[in-house]
């Protein structure tokens, strides 16, 4: 069977990227799960996943309390992260750079900053509101005047490499004996509602006690097919990499989110931005056209404004991914769905997949293992909120 070893197999992980290899890795950690995990990706180069398109940033300012834990969480697991996945003793480099997250605000945001500063903090996140003459001393390169305070992250928030995150949990897996499949999830069978068989492309239908969709912004299709509802849809993402003439005095530029909705970081030696389109609709799956002309009528002038240095500098190189983006809260949906008990779900992050995928890999297994969560409760995550049309809404997001 394609090299399977099995054409039955306790859990169907689809999608095998950071969310679906981190789901294998930590079933296959736990000495409590017994059952065999199958891992069925469509693309194993992982060139166009949403995982690697990423620009891989980790933070903890988030506005509700479960997406604060979650990154915390993540925070701790990248710290020990060769522990975690050593295969041999040897785990890619993460290579995590904690620069911080800088949130602006003119007047009419510092109620929300102030709110969400007091969520953070109660939380336990490392984070300092700072006012304009505060904000000149770190980053004098800065244009102020227009702003009335800014939060930003004091530890723990920066980038790593999402490739070696996902290749950490996908070696770990495959040696604990999770086996992965080049195909894609075409029909899923269902009996007494359940799903009992997944059809593959190969025209391969495989036998299974659970699926789990970890299909990104394609999930809303596999969630179809087993008749659930689902609001996520791809949207799409450009990031662009310029250099600068002249160099910035002061603190590294963190990951700086604009009132504008602009953000804009280093990425040594150069840096990097990006914008929401406007409009921000839905585009076809297949859709990874740069949208070069943000550059020029939005990103540049807005990057100028905020750093007058940026008035030269060239762009380097482009790229586009997708946001898996739930368009009732922006908030992840997991677990099980009531109405298929045995389908499960960790999608919809809208942006913030990569960082969750520790604490949401770890949340399912538990689910999967226990009937229950044992670490952190993502109870506010479920699918019966997306049934019953109640938004568990995040503030904060970019």
């Amino acid at each position: 069977m394609t090299g399977l070893t099995a054409s039955h197999y306790d859990t169907v992980v689809v999608g095998g990227a950071a969310l679906g290899s981190s789901i294998a890795y930590w079933l296959s950690e736990n000495p409590d799960y017994d059952g065999s995990v199958l891992v069925v990706e469509p693309d194993p180069t992982y060139e166009h996943s949403s995982t690697t398109l990423s620009e891989a940033s980790v933070r903890h300012q988030f506005s509700n309390p479960v997406n604060i834990a979650l990154s915390q969480f993540a925070t701790e697991f990248i710290a020990d992260f060769h522990e975690h996945v050593q295969v041999d003793g040897e785990s890619p480099d993460l290579g995590f750079r904690d620069t911080g997250y800088l949130f602006l605000a003119t007047e009419s945001g510092m109620p929300t900053l102030r709110q969400n500063h007091e969520v953070q903090r109660s939380c336990g996140a490392e984070v300092a509101l700072l006012t304009p003459n505060e904000l000149l001393a770190r980053f004098p390169y800065l244009h102020v005047d227009d702003l009335t305070g800014a939060s930003l992250g004091l530890r723990h928030e920066g980038n790593i490499d999402a490739h070696s995150l996902l290749q950490g949990f996908r070696r770990r897996a495959r040696r604990n004996g999770v086996e992965y499949l080049a195909d894609r999830v075409v029909r899923l069978r269902l009996d007494d509602n359940l799903v009992s068989h997944a059809e593959l492309a190969s025209g391969v239908a495989i036998g299974c006690r659970r699926i789990v969709n970890c299909a990104g912004p394609r999930s809303r299709w596999i969630a179809e097919m087993a008749g659930l509802p689902l609001p996520v849809e791809p949207r799409i993402r450009s990031v662009f990499v310029f250099d600068c003439r002249e160099q910035l005095e002061g603190d590294l530029l963190p990951l700086t989110i604009d009132t504008t909705g602009l953000h804009f970081r280093t990425y040594p030696p150069y840096f990097l931005a990006g914008m929401t389109p406007d409009p921000d609709l839905e585009v076809d799956p297949g859709d990874f056209r740069v949208r070069h002309e943000d550059w020029e009528e939005r990103i540049w002038p807005l990057l100028v404004h905020r750093v007058p240095q940026f008035e030269r500098i060239a762009v380097t190189h482009t790229w586009a991914g997708h946001y898996a983006y739930n368009t009732l809260d922006q908030n992840a949906v997991v677990g099980p769905a009531a109405a298929v008990p045995n389908f499960y779900f960790a999608n919809g992050f809208s942006g913030h997949g990569l960082q969750q995928s520790p604490g949401v890999g770890r949340g399912i297994s538990e689910l999967v293992t226990y009937g229950e969560y044992r670490t952190l409760d993502l109870s506010d995550l479920g699918h019966d909120r997306i049934v019953r049309g109640d938004p568990f809404l995040e503030r904060n997001i970019i």
